[in-house]
């Protein structure tokens, strides 16, 4: 008897924490978590014109890493299947080794990780990155 309701509450436990889990990747929280400093380049590929710049000025990392670190998140709808976005990021670190991939969409909007994700509050300084584009040269994919 003892031996049936310990595999029950197994059988029903396991499931029930494993969706809690999953439930609680839904609470708003902040998925940039860099130092600036610790920042070698951010790569930067605009989808809509193609082109791509590797942004290495101290003073542009900082603001835009400061930025991004100051953004909470809300998880969104999956975004597998989606085509088309603003600016593909890659943030290096002073390896070289990458320590972020997202895309931002909109200035409130980024996929990271198969996921939408939307800023209610702070937004993603979209304008300045966009200006950027100006302001380095252009790099090959």
């Amino acid at each position: 008897m003892i031996k049936h309701r310990k595999r029950i509450l197994l059988l029903l436990g396991i499931p029930l924490l494993l969706a809690a889990l999953y439930l609680l990747t839904y609470i708003p929280h902040k998925l940039i978590h860099i130092a600036p400093t610790s920042v070698s380049k951010i790569i930067v590929f605009n989808g809509s014109t193609g082109k791509q710049i590797e942004i290495t000025e101290p003073d542009h990392i900082q603001h835009i890493v400061d930025n991004l670190n100051g953004i909470t998140f809300h998880k969104g709808k999956m975004s597998l299947g989606y085509m088309g976005y603003s600016f593909r990021t890659t943030v290096y670190d002073n390896k070289g080794k990458v320590i972020k991939r997202f895309i931002i969409n909109t200035p409130d909007t980024i996929r990271y990780q198969g996921f939408f994700y939307k800023a209610p509050g702070n937004q993603i300084d979209y304008d300045y990155i966009e200006k950027l584009f100006d302001h380095y040269p252009m790099i090959w994919p």
